[in-house]
């Protein structure tokens, strides 16, 4: 016997369950991300003590470490069958849903009191990121995605990007003093003001995760990055893809080729329908010489 009504299929079943699944992860990490919003927001432009990790160019504060364990606790309590990646904490629980967590993407801007500054988090089955939030408690834009759809603020938003990269604004960290290093500062700096020549416009805020959040709602038209880790871009993918933009992953010689893009420590972001020469010719160029110093087997 044939079945006309195609809702009732097994796949049709399977797939609204995974969508019911994963709108039920992503309002856990709305509330996760909301929960830790407000005293972060208390604590923005307060008096604060700045901690360093790797260098100085590296800034923790102990609202960082503070957000993160209430994150976690939110997540646990609400979804048992957790583990959770955090930037602070690393690993901690052994569930089947990965959470990856970044407390505060945008450490530096949120100790000055720079208005650039967000909660991202994502949870990850099976490989998969299936929910993802990113939030910005000081302008109160919450960036959400299920397994199909993207959302500002409850609302389904689309990615938009305009077509010349003569007219479009760029957002990247490109470069950094580690690009330096990696690149040589001549090299690095040639990179950047091909950049800035070609687009109308080049900014540098200071999150991965807001700024491709915000390429998600089409405040922008492109994004770059060399330097990422997965709490700072699970959400952002998900986000951007699910609004029509494209992802873009990286190796940078540093994951096998293949890894999952929100494991890849680079990337490439574009609203629905951009592709810009320019840049692409520099993540290239950044691309394959990282490779090449990658030493042989």
């Amino acid at each position: 016997m044939i079945n006309a009504n195609p809702a009732a299929s097994p796949q049709a079943s399977d797939d609204e369950d995974r969508l019911s699944r994963s709108r039920h992860l992503m309002r856990i990490a709305e509330g996760a991300a909301r929960a830790a919003g407000a005293p972060l927001l208390a604590a923005f432009r307060s008096d604060m003590t700045v901690d360093y990790k790797r260098d100085l160019h590296d800034i923790v504060t102990i609202h960082d470490r503070n957000a993160e364990i209430l994150i976690r606790d939110f997540i646990f309590d609400h979804e048992p069958n957790s583990a959770m990646l955090g930037e602070e904490g690393g690993q901690v629980g052994s569930g089947e849903i990965q959470w990856y967590v970044d407390p505060i993407d945008g450490t530096a801007n949120f100790a000055r009191g720079l208005a650039f500054w967000c909660i991202s988090i994502a949870a990850v089955e099976k490989g998969a990121v299936v929910a993802g939030v990113i939030y910005d408690p000081v302008a109160n834009l919450l960036f959400s995605s299920d397994a199909t759809r993207a959302y500002l603020n409850g609302e389904v938003i689309v990615s938009k990007s305009v077509s010349e990269e003569s007219r479009a604004t760029l957002i990247t960290g490109y470069p950094v003093s580690r690009d330096f290093r990696l690149d040589g500062r001549v090299v690095a700096l040639s990179r950047y003001g091909d950049l800035v020549e070609t687009f109308s416009t080049v900014r540098r805020p200071g999150s991965a995760a807001l700024s491709i959040a915000h390429l998600a709602a089409g405040f922008a038209d492109a994004a770059a990055g060399f330097g990422v880790n997965a709490w700072d871009v699970a959400a952002a993918t998900l986000i951007l893809k699910n609004a029509g933009g494209r992802y873009e992953p990286l190796t940078l010689g540093k994951v096998p080729s293949g890894s999952a893009d929100y494991l890849c420590p680079g990337y490439l972001a574009y609203g629905a329908g951009a592709d810009y020469p320019t840049l692409n010719r520099v993540a290239e160029a950044i691309s394959d010489g990282r490779i090449a110093e990658v030493p042989k087997p």
